[in-house]
């Protein structure tokens, strides 16, 4: 492409957004929202609060909600008994130093049947 067709395309382009940037500063809804915001900012300057504050003022419970943590539902214990040795191994995880040397040995199958 040319320098003199990309730089006419950029010109239409630009013509365009400036069309639509007028457009969008008559609208009054924009005006109404801009008024607003600067009422706002004046707000929270004049009473020296920052946006969360005035959430948390409007929505007291949602800063409760953000402070609980979520925590996951507790490991079942497992109690595993080997047959040839008679040894019991309880555990919540699933990466014990025992219960893996077992599945080394006989195998990850066999010892998931030794769970009571």
């Amino acid at each position: 492409m040319s320098k003199i067709a990309e730089y006419k395309r950029l010109e239409a382009q630009l013509a365009e957004q400036l069309a639509a940037l007028d457009k969008l500063k008559s609208d009054d809804k924009l005006q109404q929202e801009m008024e607003f915001e600067t009422k706002l900012k004046g707000l929270l300057k004049e009473y020296g609060f920052n946006l969360q504050t005035v959430l948390d003022i409007l929505d007291p419970d949602s800063a409760s909600k953000s402070a609980i943590p979520v925590s996951r539902k507790s490991r079942v214990l497992k109690k595993y008994t080997n047959p040839h040795t008679g040894e019991v191994v309880e555990t919540k995880g699933g990466n014990h130093k025992t219960i893996n040397a077992w599945k080394s040995e006989y195998g990850a199958e066999q010892v998931k049947s030794w769970a009571q």
